[in-house]
C-alpha cells in the first residue's frame, strides 16, 4: 500500500510546500492538493514549487474537474511539469464540486467527464488526440507519462471509472462502503474487457493521530459534510434507497444546506448533521494501532493507496507517527505475507 497526503493550498504557499517536504521525509509517496481556485490558492503553481523542493513524491490535484479548466490547458500543465521534474505528476479528476458550485455552475455530465479524461490523458502522454474536430498534439512533449484517477460515488460514475480510469478515488474510509464500491468498479472494468487488478484503488479520508476522541471527531466532522454534498446529488437522482448502500445515504437526512466558504475546514459550521458514528466510519482516528488495523482491512479489500487529509490541528504529529510507525507496519506486514 502506498501513502499519500492531501493538503489545502491555503496561504502562505510556503506552508503547503513545507508540509509536502515533511510528508516525503516521512515516507509518503504522493502529495495531493485540493483544486478550487476561488476558495484556495492556485494549486498548479504550488505543485511546481513542491516538485522543485522534493525528490520522490508524485504530485497532483485531488481533484480537478473538466468544467473550470480547459482540458488542453490542464494536459499542458501536466506535460510541462513532467518535462521539468521527470514524470512525477498524476491527475485526480471528478465531475466538479466546490470549484464549480461557488460560481453557481453544475458538475459536468458523464459523457463530458469521459471525453475529458481521454483528451487530457492522451495529450499529457505525448500522444495525438481528436478534439473538437481537430487532431491535436503537443509538438514539444516527448515521453510524458500521466495516469488519470477518477473520483466517484454514484453508480454511473463508478461504472465509468472501471471502464476508463487508471485508478479509482473513494473519498471515505468506511470499510463496508469501500468493499461495495471497489467491487462495483472492478466489475465494470471486467465487463469492459479490462483487467480489474490493473487499476489503482485509492481511499482518502482524514487521518488524525491522538487519544481525545471527541476532539478528533470535531476536527474531522467537516469531512462528513463534504461527502454529503456528493451523496445529496445521488439521493436526488436515485432516491433514498437502492442505488448505493444505505450506510452512505442515511445520515444526510438532516442536511440543511452548505457553505462552501468553510469547505474542508475543521471550523465548518454547516456540519452539525454529521453524527459521531459517521465521522468514525468515514475517517481514520485514534492511536497508531487503530490506524494500522483499519488500513489493513482496507488493504485486504484491494486498496493500493491511502491518502490522508490533514485539515486539522495535529498535522506534524500525525505525519511523524505515520512515518515512524504506521507506514513501516503496513509495509512489514505486506512483506511478511509474500
Amino acid at each position: 500500500m502506498d501513502f499519500g497526503v492531501v493538503l489545502q493550498t491555503n496561504p502562505p504557499a510556503a506552508r503547503t510546500v513545507q508540509l509536502a517536504r515533511l510528508a516525503e521525509a516521512h515516507g509518503f509517496s504522493h502529495v495531493w492538493t485540493f483544486d478550487s481556485h476561488l476558495l484556495w490558492q492556485e494549486p498548479y503553481v504550488i505543485h511546481s514549487a513542491i516538485l522543485a523542493e522534493t525528490k520522490r513524491v508524485t504530485v497532483g490535484p485531488f481533484v480537478t474537474n473538466p468544467a473550470t479548466r480547459d482540458w488542453t490547458v490542464t494536459a499542458s500543465v501536466f506535460a510541462t511539469l513532467n518535462e521539468m521534474y521527470g514524470n512525477r505528476t498524476i491527475c485526480g479528476i471528478g465531475r466538479g464540486d466546490s470549484a464549480v458550485r461557488v460560481t453557481n455552475g453544475k458538475p459536468v455530465t458523464m459523457a463530458e467527464l469521459r471525453e475529458s479524461i481521454h483528451v487530457i490523458r492522451e495529450l499529457a502522454n505525448s500522444r495525438p488526440v481528436e478534439y473538437k474536430g481537430a487532431t491535436l498534439q503537443f509538438p514539444w512533449s516527448r515521453g510524458s507519462q500521466l495516469d488519470v484517477w477518477v473520483a466517484a460515488y454514484g453508480p454511473l460514475a463508478l461504472k465509468l471509472t472501471g471502464e476508463v480510469g487508471d485508478g479509482f478515488i473513494l473519498q471515505l474510509a468506511d470499510v463496508d462502503i469501500a468493499a461495495w464500491m471497489i467491487k462495483t468498479v472492478k466489475d465494470a472494468a471486467a465487463a469492459a474487457g479490462r483487467d480489474p487488478e490493473s487499476l489503482a484503488f485509492c481511499v482518502a479520508a482524514p487521518m488524525y493521530i491522538g487519544d481525545d476522541r471527541a476532539h478528533m471527531r470535531d476536527q474531522c466532522r467537516w469531512f462528513g459534510g463534504m461527502v454529503g454534498n456528493h451523496v445529496a446529488d445521488i439521493v436526488a437522482k436515485y432516491g433514498e434507497h437502492g442505488a448505493v448502500p444505505d450506510a452512505l445515504t442515511d445520515y444526510i437526512a438532516g442536511r440543511q444546506g452548505y457553505d462552501y466558504n468553510t469547505h474542508g475546514k475543521a471550523d465548518n459550521d454547516h456540519v452539525d448533521f454529521v453524527p459521531d458514528e459517521i465521522v468514525e466510519r468515514f475517517c481514520i482516528l485514534g492511536t497508531a494501532d487503530e490506524h494500522i488495523a483499519k488500513l489493513e482491512q482496507l488493504r485486504e479489500l484491494g486498496v493500493t493507496q491511502f491518502a490522508g487529509y490533514l485539515q486539522h490541528d495535529n498535522k506534524e504529529e500525525t505525519l511523524r507517527v505515520y512515518g515512524e510507525t504506521v507506514i513501516p507496519a503496513l509495509q512489514t506486514h505486506v512483506a511478511a505475507k509474500k
